[in-house]
This record gives structure tokens, sequence and C-alpha cells, in this order.
């Protein structure tokens, strides 16, 4: 009897960490959902700018993604993480003061970004736009809580790491190889930065980034928790165990590869674009492989569905899963993409997987969590249920109407008549017919709001009704981890070797990013430059960091690409030369308005002073905001002279004369187009000063920049 109480040991789990994540989970995603239908709004009617420098589309943009990405989406996974890790490994977290410091610290990092992200603050770098005292910020947080996760399972009390424990193993190492390769920039003041890589190196770097940031945090965390919580929530096992290994190595072996499908089309080389549509294609098989085995997981129990709201929730989600990475590969096909890239149809596709899959994975894991740690009953099944049905449909609404907003827009892009012109010359032709949907998708938004506050309602007269948190106690062998260790052959062998488990993940994800991104970084190596243009001049430079700051590059790209209607409308296609000095890159990402790659010179100054000040006075029908304080605001000269000396030393060719007085250069050269400006009729004794002067030299640079010298790589 002895013995056996030796053997014992009562093990309290840290559920007030959970919990703090889950209503941090919900707080911040009203404010994601809220911020996401105010930018619709905005694209629907662009008086819902409201004028005001801080709440931009430009500028709401991004606050809103990373609101919905790493707000909402990562608080949940970490809520789900302390709550599944601790029962899978029967242990307590490792310590409770990383507990806390990974909490707090995630929503320091949060504010941050809303506070710096509608000033202006941005990289704009898709899902990376954060500056480089946020970035150092994320690296820190993220080590905390990767030492709190891996020493849980050192000391875990269970011999083999459940499926769900593979998935946060991949995520933990991933995110953190992607954050740091994609934040390496060079400080130019107290929240700007310079990344060191240009054109396309930045391109290639953070599509890599970018679409494994969708991989690896908005993916595998969220199959981790699938395998959890589908099985818990059912009371059933995983469909097959077979299959999630196999699940589970491909899809972090090839998922790292398919990046350069955002890019297709354009001027990154073929090989790179073949390489990406190659593999995303190949994810179709894992990604369904997992949608099968979450499923397939309610064999036997498929009653759940039509009496648990929570089994609604979870296997809906999973649908949308499989959905998403059908759609996904769907898009990098070459063809396919020349109709959807830039369009809306993208925005459907996002959305699809972001409210359908991560959402509502979120809401069925928070369903169920809540009643289980206040040791209660949901206080109405019929509330969640009706949550469900007003969320999907709003997703239903949203998604539908995207599509078939970006069908029109590749449509009316690509059509040419028998004479081969554009049959639609005027873009904003193409902003106009669309703009119906928008509303359409401002509704179905609305009704994902209504929905969250519904559950919010629920979720409070649920912990109102119980008699507080309790956290659970639990009895763990201590023995367990060393009994039939000779009977372990294969991968179940590998489950309970956390450390060369790790390790081989790490390779996994490191054999594709090598293959991918090396040959670019050695770009020089086999890429046969026709030209190198000139660096843009000290207020050119200043003018791009105020575009940049507006948050432009959310509506226009840079990139003209391979296309014959492209080329009709826009001009001849963008070279990789033509962005060798750009950072950040700038080829876009969407299309509300029209490709600026060739855009300097095709109007005079005037035009676009009128058009900053009000775009339909120059442009009828343009849903663009009005931008009033470029004409107030003046241009900081000062900062220029360390901003040139970083780029100068990063690489671009610029005199040493220019850095000492790029200031100076940046003044003399505002002077000529204020005057210029004023000769057409503009009054204002003070306009070199001001911001709108060095937007217009950026904007009629582009496209237009001279060869200097020609180089021979052969040599």
């Amino acid at each position: 009897m002895s013995l056996q109480m030796d053997e014992l040991k009562t093990q309290h789990y840290d559920d007030k960490t959970v919990v703090h994540f889950l209503w941090a989970t919900l707080f911040w995603g009203v404010i994601a959902f809220v911020v996401g239908l105010l930018a619709a709004l905005q694209l629907s009617y662009w008086g819902f700018n409201l004028n005001l420098e801080w709440l931009t589309f430009g500028r709401v943009r991004p606050l809103h993604t990373n609101a919905a990405i790493f707000a909402f989406a990562g608080n949940a996974i970490f809520a789900g993480i302390y709550h599944s890790t601790q029962r899978l490994c029967r242990v307590r977290m490792f310590s409770d003061a990383l507990s806390k410091i990974h909490f707090w610290g995630w929503q320091l990092i949060i504010v941050s970004a809303a506070i710096t992200l509608p000033l202006g603050f941005s990289q704009s770098k898709e899902y990376a736009e954060l500056e480089w005292p946020i970035d150092i910020a994320i690296t820190l947080v993220w080590v905390v809580f990767a030492i709190n996760f891996f020493m849980t399972l050192k000391n875990r009390k269970e011999k083999h790491m459940y499926v769900a424990l593979w998935f946060y193993i991949a995520t933990i190492i991933t995110v953190a190889v992607l954050h740091i390769f994609n934040s390496i920039e060079i400080p130019v003041g107290y929240l700007n930065s310079y990344p060191v890589y240009a054109g396309i190196q930045d391109a290639l770097v953070q599509w890599w980034y970018g679409h494994n940031a969708v991989a690896f945090f908005l993916t595998t965390p969220f199959l981790g928790l699938m395998y959890y919580y589908i099985p818990k929530a059912a009371n059933r096992p995983v469909y097959s165990y077979k299959l999630s290994i196999i699940h589970f190595w491909a899809l972090i072996f090839i998922y790292i590869w398919a990046g350069p499908h955002h890019l297709l089309n354009t001027a990154l080389p073929d090989w790179a674009q073949t390489l990406g549509v190659v593999f995303s294609v190949m994810l179709w098989a894992p990604s369904w492989g997992g949608m099968i085995n979450g499923i397939l997981t309610l064999r036997g129990a498929w009653d759940l569905l039509r009496t648990d709201p929570i089994i609604k929730f979870l296997i809906t989600a999973v649908t949308f899963y499989g959905m998403s990475t059908f759609e996904g590969p769907l898009l990098s096909i070459k063809a396919v993409s020349s109709l959807g890239h830039y369009t809306d149809w993208i925005v459907a596709h996002v959305h699809g997987g972001t409210l359908g899959w991560n959402g509502f994975l979120v809401f069925g894991m928070i369903y169920y969590l809540v009643p289980k740690l206040y040791q209660t009953d949901l206080y109405s099944k019929k509330l969640a249920t009706l949550h469900f049905w007003i969320g999907l449909a709003g997703i239903l609404i949203y998604y539908l109407s995207m599509w078939a907003a970006g069908i029109t827009q590749g449509l009316m892009w690509r059509a040419i008549n028998e004479a081969g012109q554009l049959v639609y010359p005027d873009f904003v032709e193409t902003v106009t017919a669309i703009v119906p949907l928008y509303w359409v998708r401002a509704l179905g938004g609305t009704l994902y709001i209504i929905g969250t506050i519904i559950m919010l309602y629920n979720l409070r007269q649920t912990v109102k009704a119980s008699k507080g948190l309790r956290e659970e106690k639990v009895t763990a062998p201590l023995t367990e981890r060393k009994k039939n260790d000779h009977e372990d052959k294969g991968h179940r062998k590998l489950e309970g070797m956390m450390v060369t488990f790790s390790i081989l993940s790490f390779i996994a994800i490191a054999v594709g990013s090598a293959i991918e991104i090396i040959p670019i970084l050695t770009v020089n190596d086999y890429a046969k430059y026709e030209k190198v243009i000139e660096p843009f001049s000290p207020l050119e430079i200043a003018g791009r960091d105020i575009y940049i700051r507006e948050g432009c590059y959310t509506c226009h790209s840079q990139m003209i690409r391979k296309l014959d209607f492209d080329v009709l409308r826009f001009g001849k296609a963008s070279t990789i030369e033509e962005s060798m000095y750009d950072r950040p890159f700038q080829w876009g990402s969407k299309r509300t308005g029209p490709d600026l790659a060739r855009v300097g010179k095709k109007y005079p100054h005037l035009w676009h002073y009128k058009h900053m000040e009000n775009p339909r006075s120059t442009v009828a029908g343009s849903i663009m905001p009005n931008y009033p304080w470029l004409l107030d605001k003046k241009t900081d000269f000062y900062s220029l002279r360390r901003k040139i000396y970083v780029l100068k030393s990063l690489g671009v060719p610029y005199a040493d004369e220019v850095v000492k007085n790029a200031d100076k250069v940046a003044e003399e050269q505002a002077k000529i187009i204020a005057d210029e400006l004023r000769a057409q009729g503009v009054n204002d004794d003070k306009l070199e000063q001001k911001e709108v002067v060095a937007l217009i030299a950026y904007l009629q640079e582009l496209g237009q920049k001279p060869l200097i010298r020609n180089i021979n790589l052969e040599k």
C-alpha cells in the first residue's frame, strides 16, 4: 500500500493561465472582427475612412490582419496548447512564472501593434508589418513559451507524445525560424527599419514567411487542437493512427516549399515558381488526409452532429479546412493564379480558412473548455446552436460575395476584344462593378460578429452560474515512462524521444527552406542583369517611406506580370532589376487600385496633388480615401542622412556626398517640384516642406529610373 502511494503524485493543472488566454481570445477576437468590418465598410464607401489619418484603410487593414492572426488566433492557440499539453503529459506546466510572462508579454505585444500600426509604423510586409522593437519582443516571448513547453514535455509522466504534441512541436520550431529570418532588419529610427533583403530576395523570403505563417501559425497548431478536442468532445479515438503519422510528416515537409506560388507570373525565376506550384499541388494529399482523419473520428457517433453544438463547430471547422486546402493548391496553378491573384478571390479564400477553419475551431474549443474549467453545464445549447447557424451564414455570405467579386475582377481585367484592346481599359470600371458585393461582404461580417456576441453572452451566463474556476487534480503514475521500452518500434519509439523528434521536425522544414531561398539570396550567381538602375534620390526615399506608412501597398501592386492583359494595361512586364534596391519590396498582394510600377511621368504633379487631396477630383468613382494631412505635414528631412547611410551600407550605390548631404539634396529637389506646383496653381508658400511633395517625387520616378552602368556577370 505504501509502495502504491509512493508511485502516485497528485497534480494540479495550471488552468488559470488557460482561462486568461481564453478570455483574451474573445476580447481581441471581437476587436479584430469589428476592425475587419470597418475595413469592409471603407471599401464599400470611401467616406467610412472619416478623413482621419489613423483610420484610413491602409492603416486599418494591417491592424485587422494582425489582430485576427496574432491576437485572436494566437491567444486561442496558447489556451488550447496550455490546456491540452498538461493533460497529455499529465503534469503541470513547467513554470508558473514563465506562463505569466508569456501571457502578459503577448498581450503587451498586441497592444504595441494596436498602437503602432494605426500610427503608420509598418514594414509593409504581409503578416510581418510590426517594427523592429516589437519583432525583438515577439522573439523573446516566443522563447519563453518554447522553454515552458519543451520543459513540460521533458517532465511528462506519459512516455509517448500524442499526435497533438507533434503539431505543437513543429509549430514552435518553425514559427521561430520564420520570424527570425524574415525579421532581419537594420533600424533607421526608434520605430523604423529597412530589411537586409531587397527586391526579389525580399519578395521570396517574405512569401516563404507569409505562406508558412499561415501554414505553421494558422494550420499546424490548429491541427494539434483538432486532434485533441474532437476526440475529447466526441468521446471517440482518432480515426487512424497511421494516417496521423503520414499527415504530420508529409504536411510539415511539403508545406514549407509552397511560398513561391504567391509570386507566379512575376519576375521571380521560373524554376522557383515551378517549385512552388509542384509542392502546392502535392499539399492536397496530406491536407485532405488530416481532414479525413478529423471527420471520421466521429464514426459511430454521427448523431452528435445533430444534437451537439460543439461537434457542429468542430466538424464544420475541419470541413472548411478541407475546402481551403483544396482551393489553395488550385489557386497555385499558374493558369488559375493568372485569374485569381490580386483579386478578391484571394480574400474569399483567406477568410474561408480564417473564419471557418480557425474561427469555428476556436469557438468549438471554447464551448467545450469553459464548462469543463468551471465544472458546470453550458448555459444554453440553443444559443450555441443559434451562434453556429448565424456564424455559418455570415461565412458563406462573405465567401460567396468575395468569390464572385474576385472572378468578376479577374475576367474584367483580362477581357480583350478582337482588335487586341482591353475591353475595360479604365481600371476604376473594374472597381465600381464590384462595390455592391462589398456591401454584401459587410453583411456577412456583421452576422459573424452577432454570432460572437451571442457566444459571449452564453459564456458569461455559464460562468455566472458556476462556483468559479477550480483547478483539476490528476494522479499520474511516476514509473509509467520507464515501462516496456523494448516493445516500442518505429514511429512509436520516436514518440518517446522528444529531442530526436524535434530535430527531425526541424530538418523537415529546413530542407525545403534552404533549397528555395539560398539560390535567390545569391541571385548574382545566376541572374544576367541587363542593367543596374539608378537608386531613388533622398527625397524619393522620403516619399517611399510615406507611401509605406499610409499603407498604399494594401491596394496597389508594383509588379506588372508577364501576362498579355497586364502588359496592355500597365506597360511592359516588370524585371528583377527594377526593384533590386527596394527595401522592403512592393510587389503587392492585392489590386483594389491599379498597378503603379510604371505610373511615373504618366500624370503631371498637379494631378497627384489633387489625387491625394480628393481622389474623386481626378478619378470619378474612386473608393480611395482622402489624404489631406499630406498637404499639411512636414517632411522629415533630418532623418534622411541616417536612412541613406544605412541603404548605402546595404549595397545601394549612393555617392558619399549624397549620404553626407541627404537632407540638403532632398530639399533642393523638393523646391523644384514645389515651384512647378505653384506654377500650376497651388497656393502654398511652404509647399516644398510638405509630405505630398516627397510622395509625388517618389510616384513620378516609378518605372523611370535609368541605366547607370552595364555589368557582365559571366566574367
